[in-house]
């Protein structure tokens, strides 16, 4: 990854409602979720929300694919791994040691409701 693509990843992450969203796609993980389910969990009126989506996917963070008449939002995990190695490259190497840096969704389980973000 470029250092160019990995500011523009952080500075789209670096917004409290984007994080959220990110972060709840994150938990949902490749099966993802309708815009209309991610504007209900972290509180954003459409608008709002389709401008916060779209700098998500401009930076390729997340994807987004139609189902019927809905858009689904997940998130590009390939990019996630390219964005934590990118930021890790180096972890440990002064010390010896080595830091796992990839991220491979598994199954959710689901123990609570999720916080809506403020």
């Amino acid at each position: 990854m470029e250092a160019k693509h990995a500011v523009a990843a952080l500075g789209a992450l670096a917004h409290e409602y984007r994080l959220g969203i990110y972060r709840l796609l994150v938990e949902q993980g490749p099966a993802g979720l309708s815009a209309g389910a991610i504007g209900e969990a972290v509180g954003l009126a459409p608008s709002s929300l389709t401008f916060h989506l779209q700098n998500l996917h401009r930076c390729g963070l997340i994807v987004q694919r139609r189902e019927s008449r809905s858009l689904i939002y997940s998130v590009d995990f390939n990019a996630m791994n390219d964005l934590v190695g990118y930021l890790t490259e180096n972890c440990c190497e002064g010390s010896g040691g080595s830091c796992e840096t990839v991220c491979k969704p598994t199954p959710a389980s689901r123990s609570g409701k999720r916080k809506k973000v403020a």
